[in-house]
């Protein structure tokens, strides 16, 4: 049992936070150092990488080393960071615009090469810092402050995008479910390749409030009654999925990891990939 105390992984000094009364940021920044010091990793060890929008300021408050790129920049900064030093623990804090969104190509190909690094995506459906606007994963018909009679497009499905870009390790979860929470971001850290940890995290000042979940506590409730564990969900009919989302370890594979294979391509044998 690890020793070490989430504090060890918080500037306390620029606590309290800035989000919003009820935003499920602070439950992931806690769920998150926790997870860190369950592991024991060290804090010098531990780069958390974030860009632009209110899960990127997470950075602001963690003692970890710390890269803040950029809008939708993240994972291209992060595999830089991982391939210089692949001792380091890696982790990029995104929200849904910055992970798939405006940083969609970056997603797509930090998964398919298998970068060894974390990704926690905070889903909150909407553009938060700047307005409450729709996102790539704002759900069809929702309401946002550029869509007021409702989202004519679909939202993308984060974990299903993962899984078809070939990412080894895809979990799901809410910030109602915090221990869960946790428990797969620990999960995630330890996974090699690529691991994606999204927590469904609606925001309570725009996005609730537009689609008739005025309070934090009815958004908890929401997500209680939303959320169903991936091993019953593969029960329900197609037509009962579509009412619910799946959570907990969805996929969890063993291709090698980007470096890895790397490694062996450019081994120095000069035979190496070669036919005979």
């Amino acid at each position: 049992m690890s020793a070490r105390l989430y504090q060890e992984y918080l500037e306390n000094g620029k606590l309290p936070h800035m989000w919003c009364p009820g935003c499920g940021d602070g439950i992931i920044l806690r769920a998150y150092t926790e997870a860190l010091a369950e592991l024991d990793l060290a804090p010098k060890d531990v780069v958390s990488v974030t860009g632009i929008g209110c899960w990127g300021k997470a950075d602001d408050y963690l003692s970890t080393q710390a890269f803040h790129g950029t809008h939708g920049r993240a994972l291209a900064f992060a595999t830089g960071i991982k391939l210089g030093n692949p001792d380091l623990t890696v982790v990029t804090l995104m929200g849904d615009g910055d992970a798939v969104t405006i940083g969609g190509n970056h997603f797509i190909h930090a998964a398919r090469r298998n970068i060894d690094l974390t990704a926690i995506v905070a889903n909150n459906y909407n553009y938060g810092m700047t307005g409450g606007q729709y996102s790539a994963t704002t759900p069809l018909d929702s309401k946002t402050t550029t869509s007021r009679k409702g989202t004519a497009e679909p939202g993308f499905d984060v974990c299903l995008l993962a899984e078809a870009a070939g990412a080894n390790f895809i979990a799901r979860t809410t910030t109602y479910h915090v221990g869960a929470l946790k428990n797969l971001i620990k999960e995630a850290i330890t996974h090699k390749g690529f691991s994606l940890v999204e927590v469904i995290s609606p925001c309570t000042t725009y996005f609730g409030r537009f689609n008739g979940q005025p309070s934090t506590l009815s958004m908890f409730n929401l997500l209680k009654d939303k959320a169903i564990p991936i091993q019953k969900y593969r029960e329900m009919s197609v037509q009962e999925q579509e009412k619910y989302f799946a959570i907990g370890t969805l996929i969890k594979r063993e291709r090698p990891d980007f470096y890895t294979t790397y490694r062996r391509i450019n081994s120095g044998s000069e035979t190496a990939g070669r036919k005979e």
